[in-house]
């Protein structure tokens, strides 16, 4: 009697994995344009809560939160407070508990005079007296899960609390405060995961910048000196700069000599950099040139590539 063999030929293995083959490079490709629409979605939806927080913020103030870092008028102002760490000042408070209407948008916390008052971070005042101020304070315009706010630099060194260890960029001068806050995206650098105080490990976005608009101005390009760049334009290139001279946050432990440069550095020449003002205008209007949002306010996020100035950045203007 005759058996019959079982089993697969080599041939039949063969073209039963290059089928496989075949099905994986369809799928994978498929599955990371997925992802990425799901991010890209799930950032407009970041944006559009911050939206309804600023619009509340208004509401309340009667403008948006200011957003200048070089402001040549006040000399001698420290210049460690820029508008990404503004803009999570007036959704979520100095401290992360809310902003106090009376905040003289420092980078220390203190008031006006510079002493201990709005929100009392040299703990100067007695329990009753905090309690009180505390309640001066408006609910946060963002829930923090949404606002995703990180602090900006390192608590002490090697601590990995912080998005940077240094937090002295390029421009020199006074380094951003690292103890405030920024709000970042939902594209998680994986390089720069870090340790909270309560011993979690969390993977932070890139910072979100934020540009208000100067509404009594009417152009996008300064008629001053360029060098010295006054607050006469709609937008001021330099509201960020400290934060964008700061690197790469996939870089961020690395000295500043070797992070990979943001395109958008105010300090980029052509042919790589990328100028600010050609980068906010808006190419329907061709009467003059003219900014998008020239009555509002800019974000950037910088996107998968975490680099600010290229074609994958989210914006709240402009190509979607």
């Amino acid at each position: 009697m005759r058996r019959e063999k079982s089993g697969l030929t080599v041939i039949e293995i063969l073209v039963v994995v290059s089928i496989i083959a075949i099905l994986v490079g369809i799928l994978v490709p498929a599955l990371t344009m997925v992802q990425n629409t799901a991010k890209k979605v799930k950032q407009h939806a970041q944006f559009t809560a911050i939206d309804l927080g600023l619009a509340a913020f208004r509401n309340d103030y009667g403008d948006y939160p200011p957003s200048n870092w070089w402001n040549p008028v006040i000399p001698g102002t420290p210049q460690n407070y820029c508008g990404a760490q503004k803009l999570a000042e007036a959704l979520l408070g100095w401290d992360l508990l809310g902003f106090h209407p009376d905040s003289a948008w420092r980078a220390d916390g203190l008031d006006a005079a510079g002493g201990p008052d709005t929100y009392d971070p040299l703990k100067a005042y007695p329990p009753a007296i905090r309690q009180e101020n505390l309640k001066k304070r408006r609910d946060r315009y963002i829930e923090l899960d949404v606002a995703n706010a990180f602090r900006l630099g390192e608590s002490a060194a090697g601590s990995r609390d912080g998005l940077f260890v240094n937090t002295l960029g390029e421009w020199g001068g006074q380094p951003l405060r690292p103890n405030t806050f920024v709000l970042c995206d939902v594209y998680e650098v994986s390089e720069r995961k870090m340790v909270l105080s309560d011993g979690r490990s969390v993977v932070p976005g890139t910072p979100i910048l934020y540009y208000r608009a100067n509404v009594s101005s009417k152009t996008i390009e300064s008629t001053g000196t360029p060098a010295v760049e006054p607050e006469d334009r709609i937008y001021n290139s330099r509201d960020n700069v400290p934060l964008i001279n700061l690197g790469r946050l996939s870089d961020a432990a690395k000295p500043l000599a070797q992070r990979q440069r943001h395109p958008l550095d105010f300090n980029a020449t052509p042919p790589w950099g990328v100028d600010f003002y050609d980068y906010i205008r808006d190419p329907k209007v061709t009467a003059r040139p003219w900014p998008y949002r020239p009555d509002s306010y800019i974000l950037i996020s910088a996107g998968p590539d975490g680099l600010y100035g290229t074609s994958d950045d989210i914006r709240n203007f402009g190509r979607r």
